[in-house]
This record gives C-alpha cells, sequence and structure tokens, in this order.
C-alpha cells in the first residue's frame, strides 16, 4: 500500500500558515506518497483555494463548523481522528498549534507520535533531534501503524505554488467538545515580519544590559525588514518579552540571515538557529561559543557597532 498522507493545516482564519507548505514538503519527500490537505475553519473557501496551490497536494479536504472559528486542540483532535481511517500517515507543524494538537491525535488513534521530524528515510523510518540537537535520533515505525509526527519546520523549505488540488469537503461528524471552550487570543501586535517565519532575524543577548537598550534592535530590524528575537537570558532579565525568544525552550527558526548582538551562545539557543542561512554575530568577547557557529564574526562594543551597521545600512 503506498503511504497517504493526510496534513492538518495550520491558519489564522484568512491565511495558511507557511508551517502548512513545510509540513508538505516533508511530506513529498515520503516516496509515492498521495498528499492531502485538511482545513478545519468556519469558513474555509478561500483557505481551501490556498492549499490547493501547494505543489505536491492531491486533495483538499474542507471541514466548517462554527466551533472551529478559532482553533480548539480538542475539537480538531477528534475530528481528525474520525477522518484518519484512510491514511497511513497524519502529520502536523511543530508549532504551538501542532505541539497542542497532533499528541491529541495520536492519543485518539492509540498510536505512538514521532515528534519534530528533521528528515525522512523511509515511509517508516525518520530522523530527530534530540540532547538540544546535539546529536540526531533515527526513529523506526513498525510496518502496519499509523504514522502521527509533528514536522520540524525549521528543517525544510516551503513547497512552490502552481498546484492545482481537488477541493471537497467533509461533513464534520464530532460534536464541539463540552470540556473545551474558546475564551480570548493576547498575542502582541507588531508591524514587523512574523519571527516564526521571517526570512531576516535582528535577536538581542543580556549583553544589551536592559529594556530601554533593547529598543537599539527595534531600528535595525526596521531597517532590514526584519523581526525581532532574544536570547533566553534576554527575556528572564526582562529586557523581552516570552514570544521574542529564541532557543530550545523557545522559537526554533530558520531564517536566511541571522543577526546574533550581544548573545554568547549558549547551547539551547544555538539549537533554535542552527537551521538559519546565515549567522552573522556581534560580540566584545572574542571567545563567546557564538563564533563557533557564526559564519561572519565582529568582535566589538555593540552600542557602538550597532548605530553604524544601521547608518551604513540606511
Amino acid at each position: 500500500m503506498n503511504p497517504n498522507i493526510l496534513i492538518v493545516a495550520e491558519h489564522d482564519g484568512r491565511t495558511l500558515s507557511v508551517a502548512t507548505a513545510k509540513c508538505v514538503a516533508c511530506a513529498t519527500t515520503v516516496t509515492d506518497a498521495a498528499v492531502t490537505v485538511v482545513i478545519c475553519a468556519a469558513d474555509a473557501t478561500d483557505l481551501a483555494q490556498q492549499a490547493a496551490t501547494l505543489a505536491g497536494v492531491g486533495t483538499v479536504l474542507t471541514v466548517e463548523h462554527p466551533v472551529h472559528a478559532h482553533p480548539l486542540a480538542a475539537a480538531i483532535a477528534a475530528q481528525i481522528a474520525a477522518l484518519a481511517a484512510p491514511y497511513t500517515h497524519v502529520f502536523g507543524p511543530s508549532s504551538t498549534f501542532g505541539k497542542d494538537l497532533m499528541p491529541r491525535i495520536a492519543a485518539l488513534l492509540k498510536t505512538v507520535q514521532v515528534s519534530d521530524i528533521m528528515a525522512v528515510e523511509s515511509a517508516t523510518r525518520f530522523r530527530r533531534p534530540i540532547y538540544a540537537g546535539n546529536a540526531v535520533l533515527t526513529v523506526e515505525v513498525l510496518d502496519g501503524a499509523q504514522v502521527v509526527g509533528t514536522v520540524r519546520t525549521a528543517s525544510f523549505q516551503p513547497v512552490a505554488g502552481g498546484g492545482s488540488a481537488h477541493i471537497e469537503a467533509a461533513a464534520p461528524v464530532v460534536e464541539p467538545p463540552h470540556h473545551t471552550r474558546f475564551v480570548s487570543v493576547s498575542a502582541a501586535r507588531s508591524d514587523r515580519p512574523d519571527l516564526q517565519s521571517a526570512a531576516r532575524v535582528v535577536s538581542g543577548g543580556r549583553a544589551l544590559g536592559s529594556a530601554e537598550n533593547f529598543q537599539l534592535l527595534y531600528g535595525l530590524a526596521d531597517t532590514l525588514g526584519a523581526a525581532v528575537g532574544a536570547s533566553r537570558a534576554a527575556v528572564d532579565a526582562g529586557y523581552a518579552p516570552n514570544e521574542l525568544q529564541v532557543g530550545q525552550t523557545g522559537k526554533i527558526i530558520a531564517p536566511e540571515l541571522y543577526l546574533a548582538i550581544g548573545i554568547s551562545g549558549a547551547i539551547q539557543h544555538l539549537t533554535g538557529i542552527k537551521d538559519a542561512r546565515t549567522i552573522v554575530a556581534i560580540n566584545k568577547d572574542p571567545d563567546a561559543p557564538i563564533f563557533e557557529v557564526a559564519d561572519f564574526g565582529l568582535v566589538g562594543d555593540l552600542f557602538e557597532i550597532v548605530p553604524q551597521l544601521q547608518k551604513l545600512l540606511g
């Protein structure tokens, strides 16, 4: 039986997350796989059109129900479990959305989950990072077992557009959960690119010394059209909010350009940026571990270098 993969789409009600296109990229590396994307939403019309253009997708399923106006893992998991029987694999992104949802699906299907898939060796063999990314583990699922997995989106490039998948509606078969309800969303608003998907990221560490000094990075980020990130040390010190944290306990990112400013390079931080295409480090300590992974390094006082850099770029 050829692999038949179901991908649970992540979206905000209007736009598909780039994480969905990266999950498709992962799925298409499974030999001879047929790929279906399922969208749970209150109104899936526009989302389905977006998913149908993803290269490699054969079918888009839409599940429309008022409960899906806001993504509730308890509601979506039960729906996906009800649809999953014909599929050999069920994939979702290793994002906040996916980490909440996919273990619930695995439990309902009475199967194990393969987390943080970074490479596919076969339909049953996958590679994933362990020990903060210092080692890579090969995991093999028993033949015949249904595979539920989260895809490490930093390890894959999104597939291109140009596809023309067939769109069909799937009837909602599960009642809304009685024990879970949507209350509200609290999120920082910003005109800058999203940290998780930005092509350029300017990130600061504890060396900035204060929340006021951290503002220095925002001007540089705006000049570059970049997102802003922070090390765990900077977040713990109160210089930057939680949602900016990059690293093993924050966001795992893979931008084209990553500027690490005043970041020493603790192992948990390096785990979050190891897939960045180009890493530029600015630090006054020439022995800082960040220089071991940086493509370009500049030793000096960041309070002198950053304004000069912004002036040159502007």
